[in-house]
């Protein structure tokens, strides 16, 4: 994932943005991406047990209006563990497909692993390590559809949160539009316009404390 996500030339393209970003401001942009921030195993397990209970009901139902011979096998109880362990494993296997997932693991559940995941993010590339404490992270997880942006206390001090929304929205367009480099340069962009006319004035003697290039992670 980390060597498809973007080409080289997507690479440099997002690097460059937050290089022109940061002429103009003292932030330090770190662009970080996430294939999922979690496993989600209750998803999982909600699929497997209500795909069990869906064929258990189903064969009782078929064999209680089922009035033939063939299928007497049905009243047994090794038939019903049978066909509750198939109706499990196919709801086990339905989970794995991302909209479903998304769907059983609910909205709370991904947000607070997605801010839990955002955070380590936080504290693994020393976003915090700055002179001013101007460091800010545009941390994209991509199975939950989700973008959060931290910002170290020197960010915090003069930008709400609510002034995030366009850039949220700059990056989320672009992956919606199959174009995820593209809506992160131009969020990066827009990052770097907010920042300076926020007040998080560069100085004279700035220095790039944060390496410029998009982390990629498996989670």
């Amino acid at each position: 994932m980390a060597d498809s996500l973007f080409t080289a030339d997507e690479h440099q393209r997002i690097a460059d943005a937050v290089a022109e970003a940061e002429r103009q401001t003292a932030g330090e942009i770190v662009p970080y991406v996430v294939a999922r921030s979690g496993q989600y195993d209750v998803a999982t397990w909600k699929a497997a047990s209500g795909g069990a209970l869906l064929a258990a009901l189903f064969a009782l139902a078929f064999a209680y209006f089922y009035d033939g011979w063939g299928l007497g096998w049905l009243y047994t109880g090794w038939a019903m563990v049978l066909v509750m362990t198939l109706g499990g494993t196919l709801g086990a296997l339905l989970a794995l497909i991302e909209p479903v997932r998304r769907w059983l693991a609910g909205s709370d559940r991904m947000a607070q692993q997605v801010h839990r995941r955002a955070s380590m993010a936080f504290l693994d590339e020393e976003v915090f390590d700055t002179r001013d404490r101007t460091g800010i992270l545009l941390f994209v997880s991509l199975m939950e559809h989700r973008i959060e942006v931290l910002g170290d206390t020197g960010i915090n001090a003069k930008v709400e949160p609510e002034d995030w929304v366009e850039v949220v929205a700059l990056m989320r367009d672009g992956i919606r539009s199959g174009d995820l480099a593209g809506g992160m340069v131009r969020g990066i962009g827009k990052c770097g316009e907010l920042l300076h006319r926020r007040g998080v004035e560069i100085r004279e003697d700035d220095t790039d404390e944060l390496h410029d290039g998009v982390r990629v992670r498996e989670e």
